[in-house]
């Protein structure tokens, strides 16, 4: 059921119609005693999902016992982090999602459908896993918040993603990125009905269905008539149709389909949003299919620190480095410690450019960036960030096509997190 929606490309969504929309759906919900908010960590920053969490945190007031940030592999959440997230919210509320320890299995995928759903793709059962606060914690609502935009696992994120990723735990983070990476990023990327989703929203109706989820979806992308940030839709609700409608708004606010393959692109990386590959490597996960054979990608990446935010898959990552897929799976094959890290392997696969084009990373100087020999070693070409910036300056660029003085045309992104660039022949819609 819809409890409140509103959306539509051109509109802008302050943060007071956010909070009215918030509140005429949660009036809708009649009384509740015991709330859990889950809304995104601090890499999500601009999906108003921290300002959302605080207006919740405000209409229940105590009632509003827990907030469960959906970290999945990410690293915690700093204080300073905390308070500019998620502003007068306590901070003595949040708790911390450990995806090693501190979550439940509450049923399992059927290999089967896994098989169908993936086109024979992948061939193993996969667990619905959560973290075990939303069993045993009481709750009788519990509100997962977040920006519905294409993602390169799922195809969209949010909805129930935020659920078994965002609270998930090992085995299953592992297996439904992986379940992504065989079937092919390019097959998912911008689509709502993919075999990940599918396999979510069978253990959503499954093994979850008595969980009391309303789900808060927003829809936010970047405005390139003036280069700010612009909410552009809110959908309230518990089922489906939340994610659907959401979905149908994210593909035109988030998606530019070029005409053309770009053989120059330029990403930076905000050194608030973005520390690690990780993360970072939307840049290349968000471009790959508008890049043109033997184009470049130049990243700038100014805090960019390590390669993952999880010390597990940092140490795999620097070891496999991002070699595209018959190397990737080759490793696999010759290596327990990947295989038992599918989450890693699928994250090597989309990493790459699989050779058809070069990946320049171009981190900050100072002792804590990576360096010249790290980047090098995974299989990015290496760029010096003030020879980068001097001549690409973001502070000078603008969204989309430019021409610089000297005549060289690049295309230039802000934020590869808000949006999904592809080239219409190599998009299959």
């Amino acid at each position: 059921m819809i409890f409140y929606e509103i959306g539509s490309p051109t509109l802008e969504l302050t943060a007071d119609d956010l909070k009215k929309g918030l509140y005429a759906a949660l009036d809708k919900l009649g009384a509740r005693h015991k709330v859990l908010a889950i809304p995104p960590d601090y890499t999500r920053l601009p999906s108003r999902a921290g300002e959302l969490t605080e207006f919740a945190w405000q209409y229940y007031g105590e009632a509003l016992t827990d907030v469960l940030p959906a970290l999945g592999t990410h690293t915690p959440m700093t204080a300073p982090q905390i308070s500019h997230m998620f502003g007068q919210l306590p901070a003595s509320l949040i708790r911390e999602h450990d995806w090693r320890h501190d979550v439940v299995t509450v049923g399992t995928v059927p290999a089967e459908f896994v098989k169908e759903v993936s086109g024979g793709a992948v061939d193993f059962p996969w667990p619905a896993q959560v973290n075990k606060l939303l069993l045993e914690g009481g709750f009788d609502l519990i509100l997962s918040i977040g920006q519905v935009v294409p993602h390169e696992v799922v195809g969209m994120a949010n909805y129930n993603k935020n659920i078994f990723v965002g609270t998930g735990g090992v085995e299953g983070i592992n297996k439904s990125h992986f379940v992504g990476a065989a079937y092919g990023m390019e097959r998912m990327m911008g689509h709502a009905d993919t075999p990940v989703r599918r396999i979510f929203n069978y253990a959503s109706d499954n093994f979850t269905a008595r969980l009391p989820f309303v789900y808060v979806q927003t829809v936010v992308g970047l405005d390139k008539s003036d280069g700010k940030v612009k909410t552009r839709g809110i959908y309230i609700g518990d089922d489906l149709e939340v994610f659907s409608k959401a979905a149908a708004l994210a593909l035109q606010v988030n998606f530019d389909m070029l005409d053309q393959p770009l053989n120059k692109v330029v990403v930076y990386l905000d050194p608030t949003e973005f520390k690690s590959t990780w993360l970072g490597n939307k840049s290349i996960y968000r471009t790959r299919m508008a890049i043109a054979d033997k184009g470049e990608l130049i990243v700038l990446a100014p805090a960019l620190k390590e390669f993952g935010e999880d010390k597990e898959i940092d140490r795999l990552i620097r070891k496999y480095g991002y070699f595209g897929t018959p190397a990737t799976l080759k490793a696999c094959d010759e290596n327990e410690e990947l295989r038992n890290n599918l989450s890693a392997a699928a994250h090597l696969i989309h990493g790459s450019s699989e050779g058809r084009f070069s990946v320049t990373y171009c981190p900050g100087k100072g002792p804590e960036n990576l360096t010249k020999a790290e980047i090098e070693s995974v299989g990015f070409a290496y760029g010096d960030i003030d020879a980068m910036t001097a001549r690409y300056n973001p502070a000078q660029l603008k969204d989309g096509y430019n021409t610089l003085p000297d005549g060289e045309e690049i295309y230039y992104i802000s934020n590869p997190a808000l949006g999904l660039w592809a080239f219409k022949d190599r998009f299959n819609h």
